[in-house]
């Protein structure tokens, strides 16, 4: 059976690569899900210049021409949830629920641009002196590039598209090279729209070829990207050189607190939801539980009883729960993470072993540590995988501050009965979102995403407050007649 191959979107043409890369399924590295074109900073350049000719025009379309497009892709995303999200699973590991679920959630952001686009508006105002107006206007940024990461293969590049196209900007996309797959069927979609040629295009390959042409190119006025703490601050640094607008989401270490009032049944989900599912490869995932005295030890064994019950399979299997880690590199990383908590002194109450299956994948028991502190490397470093710790505190003083103990700050989390804590945490716990009585991973698609310190940089994702970055405001004055 041959290979299908899979090419680069440039200019309003498929366009070949100089070579390409297997899409492996991580569930079973037999499984070839195609061939996928790598880019070159040549094609790089031609999908730079594509976007920025047809920059003026897209700028110009009506709020209506915005909508049509945008709701059209939102709508056949949502035909073909069940074909897509199997895509998604079968190239990132996630369980098939998730993989469908993921790719609902991209149909309506989408669907929620296009109404942004319909609702983009500006203000009137008079001015502090007679015979003035005052009218501020929104307008396109430009040509955007937009780096995205592998463990959101469809959901983030829809909340950097939809937003992009919607408030008049032209695109020029980069997906993981891990998962390029739901990123070419996006691609694909956008292709038999309205859009003009150029508006839209995809550069399949790795950062070291094509992602300093997208950053460093002058015609690009701004650049989003998802990804790791290091990659972002060198693109930061990148474009404050040369004045671009910068978005970038990065790490976090989330915290969820539970207090010696929590519901245990509740605290224990929150747990669970938070770090495991998704294989813990979730930037607002929870891999700190801060935990005070008096419900630390029931806490443990519940949250172990709980992971003793969840199946790590093949991620198209009915009933699991777990799907593999995404590739060898990250299972290496998680074990090496592990090894390391374990000679700080932690101690491993459940799992983190790699376990095999009837394919052969990427597979690993989920991992709980006991008797850590906040010090060690297993509280302070990301691991990106199923592996979470729990640190004791006494009250709720020291959980706050060990909650906010940390270099990030994207999702935080607790666990109370007590209004009087919930209120307190919500308003001091440093962090961009903060969920109380419920996981630190998963969030809405029409409000702000974004987090504090060094999670993220820039404006916020999502919802409305994404025109902050997509678009830019001009002030004009004119003399009343």
């Amino acid at each position: 059976m041959t290979t299908p191959r899979f090419h680069n979107f440039i200019d309003g043409q498929w366009v070949a690569g100089d070579a390409s890369r297997p899409n492996v399924n991580p569930s079973d590295t037999n499984d070839i899900i195609g061939e996928y074109a790598q880019a070159d900073e040549a094609q790089a350049l031609a999908a730079i210049a594509a976007a920025e000719s047809a920059a003026p025009a897209w700028a110009a379309s009506t709020p209506q021409q915005r909508f049509d497009v945008l709701d059209a892709v939102g709508s056949e995303l949502l035909a073909r949830k069940d074909e897509i999200g199997r895509l998604l699973s079968r190239e990132e590991g996630k369980t098939l629920p998730e993989g469908i679920g993921e790719t609902v959630r991209a149909a309506m952001i989408f669907k929620f641009f296009a109404g942004e686009a319909l609702r983009h508006g500006g203000e009137a105002l008079p001015s502090v002196r007679p015979g003035v107006d005052v009218e501020i206007t929104r307008h396109p940024v430009g040509v955007v590039s937009l780096i995205t990461p592998w463990n959101f293969p469809i959901a983030i590049p829809a909340w950097k598209i939809a937003p992009a196209l919607a408030f008049g900007n032209t695109v020029v996309h980069k997906p993981a090279e891990l998962v390029p797959g739901c990123a070419w069927t996006l691609a694909e979609i956008l292709s038999r729209t309205a859009l003009p040629r150029g508006a839209f295009n995809l550069l399949m390959g790795p950062g070291s070829r094509v992602g300093a042409t997208m950053v460093d190119a002058p015609a690009v006025r701004a650049i989003s990207f998802t990804g790791s703490v290091a990659t972002g601050r060198r693109l930061i640094a990148a474009a404050a050189a040369r004045q671009a607008k910068v978005q970038a989401e990065m790490g976090g270490k989330n915290p969820l607190v539970v207090l010696d009032d929590a519901d245990l049944g509740v605290a224990v989900n929150a747990a669970v939801q938070s770090a495991y599912f998704s294989t813990g490869q979730r930037c607002t995932a929870s891999s700190r539980f801060i935990v005070t005295a008096g419900i630390h030890d029931a806490f443990v064994a519940a949250v172990a009883d709980k992971l003793r019950t969840l199946k790590v399979d093949h991620a198209l299997k009915a009933g699991t729960d777990i799907g593999p880690v995404v590739d060898a590199r990250q299972l290496a990383s998680n074990l090496a993470h592990i090894e390391r908590a374990k000679g700080d002194g932690a101690e491993l109450v459940f799992g983190g072993d790699v376990v095999e299956r009837e394919t052969p994948g990427f597979y690993q028991r989920p991992a709980l540590f006991v008797n850590t502190t906040n010090a060690m490397a297993i509280s302070r470093e990301e691991v990106f995988g199923p592996v979470a710790n729990v640190v004791r505190v006494a009250d709720y003083d020291e959980a706050l501050a060990v909650a906010n103990d940390t270099e990030f700050g994207l999702s935080s989390g607790i666990c109370t009965r007590s209004l009087k804590a919930a209120a307190n945490f919500r308003r001091h716990a440093q962090a961009g979102m903060v969920m109380v009585n419920l996981p630190t991973a998963g969030v809405d698609y029409h409000v702000p995403f974004g987090g504090t310190k060094g999670s993220s940089h820039g404006p916020r994702e999502q919802g409305a407050y994404a025109a902050e970055f997509y678009s830019t405001v001009k002030t004009s004055y004119v003399a009343a007649g």
